[in-house]
């Protein structure tokens, strides 16, 4: 085993405690994985895949919790992430979220969420309706059947929350720029824009 072995980390954290059978475990990359993540979340390693509740897992996600773990970086907000991720019904958001937050430098939360932008009114209230209020600590839910799914449609109808440089456009001229956090089970249209 070498430093570019996925659980690198965690062999060395063994041998210094002493943990003959967990640092031979680690050996095969499949124990290694399965050793290395959230045990609360359920995320399987077998035959050289990721699975998440019996279902096998390719996207960007997985790539990077491995990629964390080669390199001894903290993985458990991306695990929650990945668990939140796939609880969302959505297969478009599931599968370009994660790649559009990377793209756009919006941080995931120790929670799994992830940080957005939103450009408010100066009341707080939203630029669309003016009714939705939008102040530190308010949460905004709706009916996810009321929500445009439609990626090519940049304003529509749903709550909008993007990158900085979208949103701060909508705060500029007397609004205030929001900071928002948002589970990724919620997501429903990962724009092409913004």
């Amino acid at each position: 085993m070498n430093a570019d072995h996925p659980a690198w980390q965690q062999a060395v954290d063994a041998l210094k405690n002493e943990e003959w059978e967990r640092l031979e475990g680690l050996f095969d990359v499949e124990q290694a994985v399965s050793d290395y993540l959230d045990k609360d979340v359920e995320v399987e390693v077998k035959d050289g895949s990721v699975s998440f509740k019996g279902e096998v897992v390719h996207n960007m996600v997985v790539d990077k919790i491995l990629d964390f773990m080669r390199n001894g970086l903290p993985y458990q907000p991306l695990v929650k992430f990945l668990g939140k991720l796939m609880e969302n019904p959505s297969r478009r958001a599931t599968q370009e979220l994660y790649s559009f937050l990377e793209h756009k430098n919006m941080p995931i939360t120790p929670e799994g969420n992830f940080l957005a932008y939103k450009g408010v009114r100066s009341d707080f209230s939203d630029w669309h309706s003016g009714k939705c209020p939008n102040k530190v600590g308010d949460v905004n839910e709706m009916p996810r059947r009321n929500v445009c799914d439609n990626a090519n449609i940049g304003c529509s109808d749903g709550f909008h929350a993007g990158s900085y440089d979208y949103a701060k456009g909508y705060a500029s001229g007397g609004g205030n720029l929001m900071v928002v956090q948002i589970s990724p089970a919620d997501v429903v249209s990962v724009p092409h824009c913004s």
